[in-house]
């Protein structure tokens, strides 16, 4: 069932491209557009690359949070997730892996070219790209809870950023952190293992709380 909940997503999310080009489209504009805005300084572009790239990032695994359950709660197709006999938790990993491997994969793809925008070193581009690689499963995982809290509601969308962006934040702050630190010949080893914990707590907690709030949402 947790392989079939996979390929059900993955599926209906190539049936709809657009709205998986929304997503990539909006990281790639809002990534892009800073360097425009600040000019050629390459030292001030430096700066400010890993806190851009991971903002933009952490924006963009947002805007498909409303979907993750809206469009099962609407065919039904939650109700008898409910009612099966497997895991529920087991099943809402599923789905925010999905999500995971619809919306964070390409991100972290697309952030090693988005960064030659800002001159970033190799090595930079390789840390920046880690760094997604574990902070983005963490977006997908705490943004389930948050879906799934909001499910049904009226504004959904906007409740949704109002309870997940405060547990964002030290997933931003060690992300942009760690390409900080290699950036000025520092360790960054602290941050990954910090950004490997998060996500380990994450994927022991956070089904578990998306789906004993999908039980409250559905009553």
């Amino acid at each position: 069932m947790f392989f079939w909940i996979i390929r059900r997503d993955l599926l209906l999310a190539m049936r709809r491209r657009s709205d998986v080009f929304t997503t990539l489209f909006f990281f790639v504009i809002v990534v892009s557009l800073f360097p425009l805005s600040v000019g050629p300084e390459m030292n001030m572009l430096r700066t400010m690359a890993p806190g851009v790239v991971w903002v933009a990032a952490l924006l963009a695994a947002m805007l498909s949070l409303g979907r993750m359950f809206s469009n099962d709660y609407l065919d039904g197709t939650l109700e008898q997730m409910l009612l099966s006999p497997q895991s529920l938790s087991l099943l809402v990993l599923g789905k925010a892996l999905a999500h995971w491997l619809v919306t964070g994969v390409p991100l972290v793809l697309m952030a090693p070219v988005l960064g030659i925008q800002y001159d970033l070193p190799a090595e930079a581009l390789f840390v920046l790209t880690v760094s997604l690689l574990l902070g983005t499963p963490v977006l997908s995982l705490i943004g389930a809870i948050g879906a799934a809290l909001t499910l049904g509601l009226r504004g959904g969308g906007v409740l949704v950023s109002l309870l997940v962006l405060p547990l964002y934040i030290p997933v931003l702050i060690f992300g942009s952190g760690a390409v900080e630190a290699n950036m000025a010949g520092l360790g960054y080893d602290a941050h990954m293992s910090l950004l490997g914990a998060f996500l380990l707590v994450s994927l022991v907690f956070a089904p578990w709380a998306a789906a004993a709030s999908l039980r409250v949402s559905m009553e």
